[in-house]
């Protein structure tokens, strides 16, 4: 599509001399394959879907750029974020009915929000990195006009009278909303499969779960389908559909971005954070969304720094802890191998490896009974009046926090405050510590029978690296490290303490600067 939006030169580089296709064609970090149309899966709700899509070499190759790749462009009036826009939804028409990662695109409103910002960059009134991009959200953030289902029966004409405060702030960035993406109902489980709306499949092997709970938004960056999407983690739903999926995902620390009007898992574990395809356009959308709220109770006042320009600091006096026990046992053989093969690039890029110990097993326990008594205290009502709305699966996990008694959650949550308080001693002698963000690679779909949520031993491993670092409250990222011989994503996971969410992003950026695991995209499917 030839939009017309260069009228204005807002830069010293001239058109004649460097075209829109060959300005765009440098930003590009690859040349994707592109996910071909088969399978089926529940409709998709499109909210006034707009026609005009651009040709399936033009959306290949425009919905590949970064997010700081695009927003650059955008800013120098070489693309249009309606053409960026039409590009993603044009791969949403021809992969969600693949995917199915979207439940409600808002085709007509993005379209009219891409037209805006058109107009006000070329007024010179640019508002950001994220001014023109299109994103999207996972189904718990409230949209004011659009429905918020939290992937339930339960919630499914759910439409909000305000957004959620992340909401707002994207909006106030420029953000473009192409629309809500499917989860794990309530996010209360890792598949991805047990929803209202139909499963989610992965981008990379469409018969494999994207993960959960945030495995639409997972598997729409993946595809190509948006730039960058809002996730929610309590367990890992954030980190461990990224690993899944192939791309990044930032558990940012507890009380940096605000929760408010995201539907609640658990007030004290939840938290919100980024997913996107590199580490540079993650720091970019945490920059836009983190900051005290003061109408939020969790929202913790800390500094927000530069976190783009942070990327750009060396990493060479960081120190990497290694915790081998607990988050080391009974890896996938392809796991620990592509972990080991991530510490040998890591330990050049920094000041060293060590060991070091850290009572993670004991956490499980104290996050399930905080977790558990709280979404039920949400739900309490709801299951009392219509419990046949809800997934049976979810129904059954919900239930058994009736039993959790006051003292028994007065008590949990005491030993959370103090494990928050306690727990970071461990950075006296480290900067970071990294672990595989999984010790399993993503099963396959066939695997989860009767009880879609699979068996016990997925659901205690699925989470087992991942749902301390919710009890700790610490900064904690996904990276990309490698693939499994069938070609299936592996993950990295680097924490650090609370408040240095800088050093995460840091050591994942250098990391994969030193590597192109960031750069592989899907291959058709079918």
């Amino acid at each position: 599509m030839n939009v017309p939006f260069e009228s204005e030169t807002i830069c010293p580089i001239r058109r004649a001399h460097f075209s829109r296709r060959s300005f765009v064609k440098t930003a590009l970090a690859v040349t994707a394959g592109f996910l071909a149309e088969s399978g089926s899966a529940p409709a998709t709700q499109y909210v006034n879907s707009s026609g005009g899509p651009p040709n399936r070499s033009q959306t290949s190759e425009l919905t590949n750029l970064s997010i700081d790749a695009a927003g650059r462009l955008v800013r120098l009036r070489k693309l249009s974020p309606v053409e960026l826009t039409n590009a993603c939804l044009a791969q949403i028409e021809k992969l969600n009915p693949v995917l199915n990662a979207f439940i409600t695109v808002t085709a007509d409103s993005a379209a009219t929000e891409a037209r805006m910002a058109e107009a006000e960059i070329r007024r010179g009134k640019w508002r950001g990195p994220v001014h023109g991009i299109p994103i999207a959200l996972k189904d718990l953030f409230d949209t004011a006009g659009v429905r918020t289902t939290a992937g339930s029966g339960v919630f499914k004409d759910r439409i909000p009278a305000q957004d959620a405060e992340v909401v707002r702030r994207l909006k106030a960035a420029g953000a473009i909303f192409l629309g809500k993406t499917n989860l794990h109902e309530f996010a209360f489980g890792g598949s991805s499969l047990v929803t209202y709306f139909g499963g989610v499949h992965n981008p990379w092997e469409h018969g494999h779960i994207a993960g959960g709970s945030s495995g639409g938004s997972a598997a729409a960056v993946a595809g190509g389908l948006c730039y960058g999407a809002l996730g929610s983690d309590t367990a890992g739903s954030i980190r461990q559909p990224a690993a899944y999926c192939g791309i990044v995902g930032l558990k940012p620390t507890f009380g940096l971005v605000s929760t408010r009007g995201v539907i609640p898992l658990s007030w004290s574990l939840d938290h919100v954070g980024p997913m996107a395809r590199s580490v540079a356009d993650t720091a970019l959308i945490l920059q836009v969304i983190a900051g005290y709220d003061p109408e939020d109770t969790a929202s913790v006042s800390m500094t927000v720094p530069d976190y783009a320009a942070a990327l750009r600091k060396g990493t060479e006096t960081l120190r990497l802890g290694i915790a081998r026990e607990f988050f080391f046992e009974g890896l996938d053989p392809e796991i620990e191998r592509a972990t080991n093969q991530a510490l040998a690039v890591l330990e050049k890029l920094t000041a060293g490896i060590r060991d070091v110990a850290i009572s993670a097993g004991t956490q499980e326990q104290l996050r399930s009974t905080v977790r558990l008594a709280e979404a039920y205290a949400y739900h309490a009502k709801m299951i009392a009046t219509s419990p046949e709305q809800y997934q049976p699966e979810t129904l059954a996990r919900l239930r058994p926090g009736a039993d959790v008694d006051t003292v028994t959650y007065i008590q949990a949550r005491r030993e959370l405050a103090h494990t928050r308080r306690t727990i970071g001693q461990i950075f006296q002698t480290v900067d970071a510590l990294i672990t595989p963000t999984s010790p399993i690679l993503p099963p396959a779909i066939t695997e989860f029978s009767g009880d879609r949520n699979g068996s016990l031993d997925f659901v205690n491993r699925n989470i087992r690296n991942t749902s301390p670092f919710d009890v700790y409250g610490w900064p904690t990222i996904s990276v990309p490290c490698g693939f499994s011989a069938s070609g299936l994503p592996i993950g990295l996971q680097i924490s650090a303490g609370p408040g240095q969410d800088v050093v995460v992003l840091q050591i994942a950026h250098a990391y994969e600067q030193a590597t192109n695991w960031h750069t592989r995209r899907p291959g058709p499917i079918g």
